[in-house]
């Protein structure tokens, strides 16, 4: 999986760390929707979606500005972009994406829930990203065992997060807005650890 056009927008005073080896940004809005559903669901979801849901462990899948991140056997973190960086236009392009969702499912069993406003994302890259992110994920983040297009639910000190190899040196860390704050103070005083 290759690196995502998702993610190179970047929010306005988007910079949150910037040091050698280590770069931290808030990614521009984003639709996101949680989506749960069998295979059947799954597969009418990701075509009208866009981007087909991964029914591997671990696994997320990017086509153009469309993300679908697997985080069980039947449930999802579908991701958007909407044409412009407006909250207005989350809000609209998010209301217009679920609509066709629902109408391709039609009768097919499932949960569709936008929760575009519950969470941020940070991208965290550079040379030095796998080891600030070590400091808090304990998980082999080695590129051997944690592969870019792997993505996983786990937790950044105390914070739930979701986390997403996008490239080699390049992550999505995706959390609850209330988060935000607490995963950005770690990033920088890790970073000042290193």
């Amino acid at each position: 999986m290759s690196d995502t056009q998702l993610l190179h927008a970047v929010s306005a005073n988007a910079d949150v760390l910037s040091v050698p080896g280590i770069h931290v940004v808030r990614a521009a809005p984003m639709i996101r929707f949680a989506f749960r559903g069998d295979v059947v669901a799954a597969g009418k979801a990701g075509a009208s979606f866009g981007a087909s849901l991964p029914m591997s462990a671990l696994q997320a899948n990017a086509v153009a500005d469309r993300a679908a991140i697997w985080l069980g056997p039947d449930e999802w973190l579908l991701l958007a972009r909407p044409q412009e960086d407006d909250p207005a236009d989350v809000w609209t392009a998010a209301t217009s994406i679920g609509a066709d969702m629902a109408t391709a499912l039609g009768e097919a069993p499932h949960a569709l829930v936008d929760v575009s406003e519950r969470s941020d994302a940070l991208i965290v890259s550079g040379a030095r990203a796998t080891a600030l992110l070590n400091t808090q994920i304990f998980l082999d983040l080695d590129e051997a065992a944690f592969p870019v297009g792997t993505a996983t639910r786990t937790l950044f000190a105390k914070a739930e997060i979701v986390l997403w190899r996008v490239g080699p040196d390049r992550f999505m860390i995706e959390c609850w807005n209330s988060f935000v704050p607490y995963v950005e103070e770690l990033l920088c005083e890790s970073a000042r650890g290193l």
